[in-house]
């Protein structure tokens, strides 16, 4: 059974959402405030946080570092500097309130199957198999570096969202990041151009959103 951490300091809304997870065969623990939480993640791992950003104790954000498992910010605020704030910090999705319950539970079901290890991923001519590092296009194998890969899963795994050049920057160097140079970023996805797109110089599924970052488009 999957174990899901809600930390939302609105009673009625906690409840709502524990009571609808919970309807989903996941255990759900529920806590309100940074203190809570904290003592939540010291106690047991936990495969999901579904973490609010306003809290009565302090930011939700002050949290990220120490949660061990992919986040999922649930928050009023709306802007795009928010959103790239909350991402760029460590979040691994960022859902805006008021939300569709049905929608959050499809958001976390996506987030958990994401997680299992050997998930390999079919896309119309694509097949990526990440865990066993198996790559094709059309069923021929594609010669992908650890780079690429990394880049890659990122884009598959939020497909259909924008992610910021930051942050993927951050997500595929890691540590090493800060001393990248971002024409990097670039080079790795024009190399990933090459070995996936019919015509790389006007991508179908890699697109470029431009002033903002890259995305992998789905339901082509």
């Amino acid at each position: 059974m999957k174990r899901i951490l809600i930390v939302e300091d609105d009673r009625a809304l906690g409840e709502g959402l524990r009571l609808g997870l919970r309807a989903e065969d996941w255990e759900i623990i529920l806590r309100r405030s940074l203190a809570g939480a904290g003592e939540a993640l010291a106690e047991g791992k936990f495969d999901l946080v579904l973490l609010d950003v306003n809290l009565p104790d302090g930011s939700g954000l002050e949290l990220l570092p120490r949660c061990g498992a992919p986040v999922i910010l649930l928050t009023a605020r709306d802007t795009e500097e928010d959103e790239i704030l909350g991402l760029e910090s460590g979040a691994d999705d960022y859902i805006t309130k008021p939300f569709s319950l049905a929608v959050l539970r499809a958001r976390v079901s996506a987030r958990l199957r994401r997680e299992e290890p050997g998930e390999a991923v079919e896309m119309g001519r694509f097949y990526f198999d990440f865990q066993g590092l198996d790559f094709r296009r059309e069923g021929r194998p594609l010669d992908l570096s650890r780079t690429e890969q990394k880049l890659l899963r990122l884009l598959v795994e939020n497909r259909g969202r924008v992610l910021p050049r930051a942050v993927l920057i951050d997500r595929v160097w890691g540590g090493e990041a800060a001393e990248v140079d971002e024409n990097a970023l670039s080079v790795t996805v024009k190399r990933l151009r090459d070995k996936l797109e019919e015509e790389p110089s006007r991508p179908r599924y890699l697109k470029t959103v431009y002033g903002v970052g890259y995305t992998w488009v789905v339901d082509l």
